[in-house]
């Protein structure tokens, strides 16, 4: 496949299914989610894009099966859809960004994903390793891109705002060409905005293309019922402090007749759709293909802000999508009326409603946020945690890492590299 000669923003999609729920830190059993129909109806309600990695345990291997099937080829054809997925990371406590390894990881990922090419490829939470690493990553995948073409756009994610901004403005001065896209996650939230304040200039001037807003809900931070326990037990880096100040947010929320997870979701998609949109893209926001789902809502082709959406059951793609529909449906119009002009009960049309809606949560968000507190707003946690040592990225480390995401594992041991021993 030749190298793109457009920008990736030209063609990506505003919304990408995210599948990190497809792993044991979410659930307990991600094969029972029933996956396949699940991501055969994000299509079918016109979700034209799919983020994943090798990291998320099995998420690679379900995403290709659900893609692989005769009613996905017959109604959308590969070249219709994005995949979006990563390399460098191979375990909680081993990277590995070796031009060696992007290889092999790249090779395995099509292999699971059932395709010949990828259109993006991330190199996977790179504050974990040296910048110099990032770069000999990234020099790799653009020679794949280049020689092989079995990717097209090469990116870099992770959670720190100004780690990705230095490693965007390096990968800059270093190359001479800027990268492609930037996954950020857990950044721009009810709770954070911090991506929008602190980052969202510094990647416009390092000429970054595309930036993604990864999980709108902080990891679950953000929901009613609290973080997600699956089969890795209570894995958020959130300290106490910030999920107490989410549960008694969540309250204030249920007092008012909202879920506070609705509001979040609402909050991100819509807000980011705005604030993103000098890094944000051209593609089809909603490319409706079943009539059961409604037509596609007309709006002008400019440039929209791209977030990921994580979403387990297909209650909660229907919820996401119903969300997503009344956000776009509100776009177009600059809502200037006084609080209380337009109710839900005066409303006499979807329109209408979808403008009161976005005011209404406008003030639903103001008042969470005062919840939650100045201590917390804007709160990151440090990532790597202090003291964090990459594992040696031995080979026995991968192969055993690649044996559990193979098996399904929910317990993995992995052995103690040479140098360690």
């Amino acid at each position: 496949m030749p190298r793109p000669v457009s920008p990736l923003s030209d063609s990506l999609p505003p919304l990408v299914f995210g599948t990190a729920t497809f792993n044991y830190q979410y659930n307990v059993d991600p094969y029972a989610l029933g996956p396949t129909p699940l991501v055969q109806k994000a299509l079918a309600q016109g979700v034209y894009a799919f983020d994943t990695s090798p990291y998320y345990g099995p998420a690679e291997e379900i995403l290709g099966t659900a893609l692989d099937t005769d009613l996905v080829r017959t109604h959308y054809p590969r070249e219709k859809y994005f995949i979006l997925t990563k390399v460098g990371r191979v375990a909680s406590d081993v990277f590995d960004y070796s031009a060696e390894w992007v290889r092999e990881s790249v090779q395995r990922s099509c292999k699971r994903l059932k395709t010949s090419y990828l259109d993006v490829v991330y190199c996977h939470d790179c504050e974990f390793v040296s910048p110099q690493e990032v770069l000999t990553a990234v020099t790799e995948l653009r020679r794949i891109r280049d020689e092989e073409g079995t990717l097209k756009y090469v990116g870099i994610s992770g959670y720190p705002v100004d780690i990705l901004c230095d490693l965007a403005e390096m990968i800059l001065r270093e190359t001479g060409e800027s990268i492609d896209i930037v996954q950020s996650y857990a950044n721009f939230t009810l709770q954070t905005t911090k991506l929008l304040s602190d980052g969202l200039q510094r990647l416009v001037n390092a000429g970054v293309d595309v930036v993604t807003n990864a999980s709108l809900l902080g990891m679950g931070l953000l929901r009613r019922t609290g973080i997600p326990l699956g089969a890795m037990g209570d894995w958020h880096p959130a300290p106490d402090g910030l999920r107490q100040a989410c549960i008694d947010a969540a309250k204030w929320a249920d007092s008012k007749g909202e879920k506070l997870e609705v509001v979040a979701i609402r909050f991100g998609l819509e807000n980011w759709l705005r604030e993103g949109a000098k890094v944000g893209v051209l593609g089809n926001p909603l490319a409706n293909t079943e009539p059961s789902y409604g037509s596609a809502i007309s709006i002008p082709r400019k440039r929209l802000g791209v977030s990921v959406m994580g979403v387990s059951k297909v209650e909660e793609l229907d919820e996401t999508m119903r969300v997503w529909r009344s956000v776009l449906d509100g776009l177009a119009d600059d809502f200037d009326a006084e609080p209380g002009t337009i109710t839900p009960s005066n409303a006499v049309s979807d329109h209408e409603w979808s403008l009161w809606r976005r005011q209404n949560v406008r003030v639903l968000a103001k008042g969470i946020r005062e919840v939650i507190g100045q201590e917390w707003v804007d709160y990151a946690w440090p990532s790597p945690d202090p003291g964090y040592v990459n594992r040696a990225p031995a080979r026995e480390v991968k192969e055993a890492q690649i044996a559990s995401d193979t098996a399904g594992s929910r317990e993995v041991t992995i052995p103690t590299p040479p140098s360690e021993v």
